[in-house]
């Protein structure tokens, strides 16, 4: 079985963001690969968050961000359930990070995927037996902040 990768949200706004071609580059470059190999992991969350973030931040009009939302169903989705919740929670607070990086890291457990693609995890770590992986140009900041006042949940 080819490895499987879980794209964070910020690999799928890149994609669709100018600001950063460097990042953008990336971004794309990860999403064909992914596509293409059929080895591209996102979950719920994600989606929820990229349409938050595209539509809230980068100003893209409602209606071109649920297309694009669809076009990224190309890849698994884990439907994020209950369970799951607990699992990022006690990922949490075990591995001291957000509750919505321990979603991350549970969705991508729970889909046996063998790395996460985020520029939000420290680079090299392994977290429930997934290792994170930064697929970007490290000179400029990260454009969700999962950590920081701002919600990730889009409210």
């Amino acid at each position: 079985m080819a490895r499987r990768s879980f794209l964070d949200t910020n690999v799928l706004i890149y994609s669709v963001d100018s600001a950063d071609s460097a990042k953008q580059a990336a971004a794309l470059g990860v999403i064909e690969r992914h596509a293409r190999g059929k080895t591209g992991v996102i979950s719920t969350q994600v989606l929820q968050e990229f349409y938050s973030a595209a539509t809230r931040k980068l100003g893209i009009e409602p209606l071109q961000a649920r297309r694009i939302v669809r076009d990224f169903r190309i890849f698994d989705i884990v439907q994020v359930t209950p369970e799951i919740i607990e699992e990022g929670i006690d990922c949490s607070i075990l591995n001291t990070i957000s509750f919505w990086e321990g979603l991350i890291v549970a969705s991508a457990s729970t889909a046996r995927c063998s790395e996460i693609l985020s520029e939000d995890l420290a680079d090299g770590q392994t977290i429930q037996g997934v290792s994170v992986r930064n697929p970007f140009p490290t000179k400029s900041a990260p454009v969700l902040q999962r950590a920081s006042s701002r919600p990730r949940h889009g409210h």
